[in-house]
């Protein structure tokens, strides 16, 4: 059963989809620097490895070989750590890189951007690299924690002797997809499964969300994991994007964020909701959270149709968002 979610799509109905290459082009313009460097407009202009993967797969998707090069030049130069293929997670100007962890999102979608790089330009060496990428990504991030196998947000400081924390938001369904089509191993279909587990019982507050970190107590429950805000905010918001881009619109997760989001009695889309007491953000959500609740709001009446994409403005974080969501819209209108 599990399986055949992770690996199918939904049957909706369609419409001529807008070119992603002209949203793509806004992006790179706004956010990417010519040396291939995708700038954090909103959080100091730092640069991450999720962003630099995001920004790849989207070029791959664009066809936009000058650019894709770049950023994985970039990538390669920058955040490169070294005594395994995945990259370091945060780069500051004028200081490069100050913790050399990592974020297994980012090397996930890095790794998935050069294996479609590469079946798009006939690129073996591009496929080596990812490869390489998804195999330390299993060597190095997947680990038992109570009944479950999850993936580790990084190689180091999850692991706590009661607990392990997880981000919900890492788990890229997608792109375990596209990594274990290319490195067949059985971990990733428990990784998955297990993903989706866990996603159904990590689930808080009057509308069932799951939260941005979650902890899993040695023989205990899983609960928001202490030291970060007890939200369904910023992170987990791609927790139903991922579920429905890889066709499990379906989900809990899914479907109690739709609730969320179109609950009548908010005045505004909230952009976070707090798990312990059901408070909402006083203020509204970005446009790329707004086109994450559209998407998922759409998996469940099951027409699905390209919907006009708000402008979301300079904002790097929202942007993002909307260029996963046309990715993901894409990828399920194909089917």
């Amino acid at each position: 059963m599990r399986r055949r979610l992770l690996l199918s799509a939904p049957l909706l109905g369609a419409m001529a989809a807008p070119p992603l290459p002209a949203a793509w082009a806004a992006f790179r313009a706004r956010f990417v620097q010519p040396d291939g460097r995708v700038v954090d407009t909103g959080n100091g202009n730092i640069s991450h490895s999720e962003g630099q993967g995001w920004a790849m797969l989207a070029a791959a998707r664009a066809e936009d070989r000058a650019a894709f090069d770049a950023l994985w030049g970039w990538t390669r130069r920058a955040l490169r750590r070294p005594h395994d293929a995945l990259s370091a997670w945060r780069f500051r100007p004028g200081r490069g890189v100050e913790d050399m962890n990592n974020a297994t999102d980012g090397d996930l979608f890095i790794a998935w951007a050069l294996l479609d790089g590469a079946a798009r330009w006939a690129e073996p060496e591009l496929a080596r690299q990812g490869e390489a990428v998804a195999q330390d990504v299993l060597r190095l991030l997947v680990r038992p924690a109570g009944e479950f196998r999850v993936l580790l947000p990084g190689a180091h400081g999850f692991e706590q002797a009661a607990h392990t924390v997880v981000n919900p938001s890492y788990y890229a369904f997608p792109a375990l997809r596209a990594l274990a089509r290319a490195v067949p191993d059985p971990a990733w279909l428990r990784v998955a499964a297990d993903g989706v587990a866990l996603l159904r019982e990590a689930r808080f507050g009057r509308w069932g969300l799951p939260p941005d970190w979650l902890a899993l107590p040695r023989g205990g429950r899983p609960a928001p994991a202490m030291g970060w805000p007890a939200r369904f905010s910023y992170d987990a918001v791609r927790v139903p994007l991922y579920l429905g881009w890889a066709g499990m619109g379906g989900e809990p997760a899914v479907t109690g964020a739709a609730r969320f989001w179109a609950d009548p009695r908010h005045r505004h889309l909230p952009a976070w909701a707090d798990l312990a007491t059901d408070a909402i953000s006083p203020y509204p959500a970005m446009a790329g959270i707004a086109q994450v609740a559209e998407f998922a709001s759409r998996l469940q009446r099951s027409e699905f149709m390209h919907p006009s994409m708000r402008e979301s403005g300079l904002h790097y974080y929202s942007s993002a968002l909307s260029l996963l969501v046309r990715m993901a819209q894409d990828d399920l209108l194909s089917v």
